[in-house]
């Protein structure tokens, strides 16, 4: 609240104490409530791909409305193909189902060779562009934790080298590039050469760039498998978050045998710290998408809507943790 709309409550507050007892109770309901700060700013978000759902964007859109999401995943294959009328109809579409855009995922291939970067490189300004037109202003992608033949050292250099100069693209369309690190040991440690899979190495990349808009995708799941707290959490800023995935972990699997496509969706068997991950992006006030990608055979299995309606339930009860604590 601001100060001087403050006083003038509080002068008011102070008037009611000559009248009847409730309303002096009535004021002081009044004061907390205004003082209460907003709980959460992040979107429940719908990322179709991630829950075994093939949908196009327009699809997506539908589903994400009948369901109750509030932001949808943007497909820059798709928006690329739009003209500047049509995107901006399809602006006009997201605001009339009371939806936002969360993120889009990075359409460059930058873990195999050159020849294949670059040629997709070339083709990033025009989906950059597409994606600001269509008022997309996050985009993102992940990081294999793990290289059969380059080293850490000569993996980290590359990786910074090429995300940078995806970065700088980006930036000149206003978009914020998000990158999600992969904590399970039973991946990082499968091949000859480790690499990045924790918070602390993400950062020292991000770093490296020397960018402006390079961030983090959250997980959950890469929270929980790196051993990492809610301290961990704590350092970060809203700034710092791009977007997040939200996920629970399969009973009975010690934390370094858990498998990266053997997920559960979120709350499904507690444990994972739903509450303590969730409550703390509040805390630091994220604003970004959170989405579900339990890479869950059962989920996948499922036709398309019952999928999402699963999805958005667990969600939503995972929210609550949030809304009702």
């Amino acid at each position: 609240m601001r100060l001087t709309s403050r006083r003038s409550f509080l002068s008011t507050a102070a008037q009611l104490t000559v009248l009847p007892t409730i309303a002096a109770t009535t004021a002081s309901e009044i004061l907390f409530a205004a003082d209460k700060a907003p709980v959460r700013k992040f979107t429940l978000d719908l990322r179709c791909g991630s829950i075994g759902v093939g949908a196009d964007q327009q699809r997506a859109i539908e589903l994400a409305q009948r369901f109750g999401f509030e932001s949808v995943n943007a497909e820059p294959g798709y928006l690329v193909k739009l003209s500047d009328s049509e995107l901006a109809d399809l602006q006009a579409e997201l605001a009339a189902k009371s939806l936002v855009w969360g993120a889009a995922g990075l359409p460059v291939e930058f873990r195999k060779d050159d020849q294949s970067f670059l040629d997709d490189l070339k083709q990033l300004p025009a989906q950059a562009a597409a994606l600001q037109k269509a008022g997309v202003d996050r985009i993102g992608t992940w990081l294999m934790p793990r290289h059969d033949s380059l080293t850490y050292v000569e993996n980290f250099r590359r990786h910074a080298r090429r995300l940078s100069g995806c970065c700088r693209i980006l930036a000149d369309y206003g978009l914020r590039f998000g990158m999600e690190y992969v904590g399970p040991k039973t991946l990082w440690a499968s091949s000859r050469h480790s690499f990045i899979h924790t918070m602390a190495e993400t950062k020292e990349l991000i770093s490296e760039m020397n960018v402006t808009n390079a961030g983090f995708i959250l997980d959950s799941w890469h929270w929980y498998t790196a051993h990492e707290t809610v301290d961990d959490l704590k350092t970060l800023s809203n700034k710092d978050i791009i977007a997040c995935d939200l996920n629970d972990a399969p009973v009975g699997i010690e934390i370094d045998e858990q498998l990266d496509n053997q997920r559960e969706l979120p709350c499904a068997t507690g444990v994972i710290d739903l509450a303590a991950f969730l409550n703390t992006l509040a805390e630091i006030g994220y604003d970004g998408p959170i989405r579900a990608e339990p890479f869950n055979k059962a989920l996948n299995q499922m036709d398309d809507e019952p999928a999402v309606a699963a999805t958005a339930a667990a969600m939503k009860k995972a929210f609550t943790l949030v809304e009702d604590g």
